[in-house]
C-alpha cells in the first residue's frame, strides 16, 4: 500500500508575508482587498474532489474577520491549527510578544471552530536555533505539536541539521532542546513534525511545498516526493497557501526584485499542479501522523542535535 503523505495549508492572505513585510505594515492590512476566503474555497472545492482531509494552519487574523471561513472547513472535515494571530516571524519577536500571540489565537480558533487546537507553524518556519524557546511558550500555551521547523539553509529561516522527518522536540533539565525520536521518563516534549526535503548529494533540498512547488517542473517535484516515500520508505509534509492559487492577485508596489520572484512565479500552475499532486499521492492531516506517534508510545531515549545527523537524518 502507498505510503499516507501529510498535507497542510498556510491560510493568510497576499499581503501578509514575510516578503512583504516591509511595505505592507499591519496597520494597512484593513485596507487591502481581502481575498483569502474566495482562494481558501478554491482549495476547499478541490480537496473535496480528490476525497482528501488537510490541517489548515489559520492566521488568527484571517479568523477574527472571516469566522465563517474557519468553520467552513472544520465542517469539511479537516484539521484546525493555528498560525499565530499576526504573521510576525518569530525571530522579529520578544518572548512575552510570540506568548500573547499564540495564545490569542489559539483561544480565538478554538471559540470559533469549537474543538482543541493542538497544532501550531510558525509565520515563515521562523523558529530557528536562536529561538528554540519558543518551544516552551508552546508547551505552556497547550499545544501538542509543532510544524515550524525547515531543515534547510535559507536566509530567513531554517534549522539545516534538524532530523527531515517527523520526531520529537525534547526539553532537558539543562533547559536545552534536542530533536529524538524517544523521550526519557520525566522529559517534556512537544512532537515535531518538519517541512520535507530531499537528501541529495549531501544537500537537504527543499521540495515540500510553496516556491519550491512553483518553481520546480511537476515531474521534477513528484520524482522527489516519491523517492521521499521510496528510497526513505516516510511520509513527507507538503505545504501551500491560498493566495498561490490567485493569479490575479494584486502586485504588491515596492518590493524588492528577489521578494517578487519569489512570491509571483508561476502563479497559475499552483491549481494544476495541486489537482495532479492530490492524484499522484495519498494524503491525511498532520493530527493523523500525531495521533498515531502518540499511540506509538514515543517516550525513551533521545538523541543532541549535532548527534541527529546521522542518527535520524
Amino acid at each position: 500500500m502507498s505510503v499516507v503523505n501529510l498535507l497542510s495549508i498556510d491560510v493568510e492572505d497576499y499581503f501578509q508575508v514575510s516578503a512583504f513585510e516591509g511595505i505592507s505594515s499591519p496597520a494597512s492590512w484593513p485596507e487591502r482587498e481581502l481575498r483569502v476566503e474566495r482562494n481558501t474555497h478554491l482549495i476547499l472545492g478541490l480537496l473535496q474532489a480528490a476525497g482528501v482531509h488537510a490541517t489548515f494552519f489559520i492566521l488568527g487574523w484571517i479568523a477574527e474577520r472571516a469566522p465563517d471561513l474557519v468553520r467552513a472547513i472544520a465542517a469539511a472535515g479537516h484539521e484546525i491549527a493555528s498560525h499565530g494571530f499576526a504573521h510576525r516571524r518569530v525571530t522579529t519577536e520578544s518572548r512575552s510578544a510570540f506568548r500573547d500571540d499564540i495564545r490569542r489565537s489559539k483561544a480565538l480558533l478554538e471559540k470559533i471552530c469549537g474543538a482543541e487546537v493542538i497544532g501550531y507553524r510558525a509565520p515563515s518556519y521562523s523558529i530557528s536555533g536562536s529561538t528554540l524557546w519558543a518551544f516552551d511558550e508552546l508547551l505552556a500555551a497547550g499545544y501538542r505539536y509543532d510544524s515550524s521547523i525547515f531543515p534547510v539553509r535559507h536566509d530567513l529561516y531554517g534549522i539545516n541539521d534538524w532530523p527531515r522527518f517527523p520526531g520529537l522536540a525534547v526539553r532537558r533539565q539543562d533547559g536545552d532542546w534536542y530533536p529524538a525520536e524517544r523521550a526519557g521518563a520525566g522529559d517534556q516534549t512537544l512532537a515535531e513534525f518538519p517541512i520535507s526535503t530531499l537528501r541529495l548529494a549531501g544537500q537537504n533540498i527543499p521540495v515540500g511545498g510553496g516556491g519550491y512547488f512553483r518553481l520546480f517542473p511537476y515531474r521534477l517535484t513528484r520524482w522527489s516526493l516519491e523517492r521521499i516515500n521510496s528510497i526513505d520508505g516516510k511520509p513527507f509534509l507538503f505545504y501551500v497557501h491560498p493566495w498561490e492559487f490567485d493569479p490575479a492577485q494584486p502586485r504588491m508596489q515596492g518590493a524588492g526584485w528577489k521578494s517578487r520572484f519569489r512570491h509571483y512565479l508561476n502563479l497559475e500552475r499552483t491549481e494544476p499542479r495541486f489537482q495532479e499532486l492530490l492524484r499522484d499521492f495519498r494524503f491525511a492531516p498532520i493530527r493523523a501522523a500525531f495521533d498515531e506517534q502518540s499511540s506509538a508510545g514515543q517516550t525513551a531515549g533521545g538523541v543532541p542535535l549535532t548527534e541527529a545527523r546521522t542518527g535520524l537524518s
